[in-house]
């Protein structure tokens, strides 16, 4: 009686346990990369979120606070602007004139504050404000003297501390002793500065020479250093 031959498995077909091992082992080298890379950039992306998040509650902040402050600027503003108004329209003005007027002592008071300490240099203007001031007295003037040091005096036209700079000046007139001391007494009674630092007088009560040397003051304006904050 004839049997069957049963076929009898060959090595190529039966799987080693070290190649079972290898594929174990990639197996599990894989997964643990992959989750280890997740785990290292859900740590990474927390920080990034949470550092956001915690420069974004600054910046609400640092809104929250500038908001309050410009409602106060806000307010103040118009507090200070009804206050100008109030203050330049007054009659009579700070030094008893007209606020109308085109008297010596006349004008509203926002200008005579200017014109008692002016914001730039302005020899030629000083000039003028002290030729005004001896004619009206009847004074012959003779002669005006001082240096004209406008150019420079350009690069001190604003400062975030300002203070006034002297602007010497020396004048000789004629006329009577009367007039003279009337002359004193304007420049000292003056809304702008003067002092007086020496006099010298010469001739009769009638017939006198008197000169000068003085200096008055101009005063650079304030910088407002509107500047800005960096949130970090």
């Amino acid at each position: 009686m004839a049997t069957a031959n049963t076929p009898t498995p060959t090595a190529a077909a039966t799987p080693t346990k070290r190649v079972l091992v290898d594929k174990a082992n990639t197996v599990i080298v894989t997964v643990t990369a992959v989750a280890a890379f997740v785990i290292i950039f859900s740590l990474v992306a927390s920080k990034t979120l949470l550092s956001q998040a915690m420069y974004q509650n600054r910046v609400a902040g640092a809104k929250k606070d500038t908001l309050a402050l410009l409602k106060k600027d806000i307010t103040a503003s118009n507090d200070l602007v009804t206050s100008y108004k109030a203050f330049n329209s007054a009659d009579p003005n700070i030094i008893n004139g007209s606020s109308t007027g085109n008297g010596a002592n006349d004008g509203p008071n926002a200008r005579i504050v200017l014109d008692a300490l002016p914001s730039s240099y302005d020899f030629p203007a000083l000039v003028t404000s002290l030729e005004k001031i001896i004619t009206a007295r009847g004074l012959t003037i003779q002669s005006i003297q001082g240096s004209d040091d406008e150019v420079a005096q350009q690069g001190n036209q604003s400062s975030a501390t300002p203070a006034p700079v002297d602007m010497p000046f020396q004048v000789t007139v004629t006329g009577n002793y009367t007039a003279m001391q009337d002359l004193i007494n304007d420049f000292q009674n003056s809304i702008r500065p003067f002092q007086i630092q020496t006099e010298s007088l010469s001739g009769d009560e009638n017939s006198m020479t008197m000169t000068l040397s003085a200096q008055t003051f101009y005063q650079p304006e304030k910088d407002l250093n509107i500047g800005s904050k960096v949130i970090k």
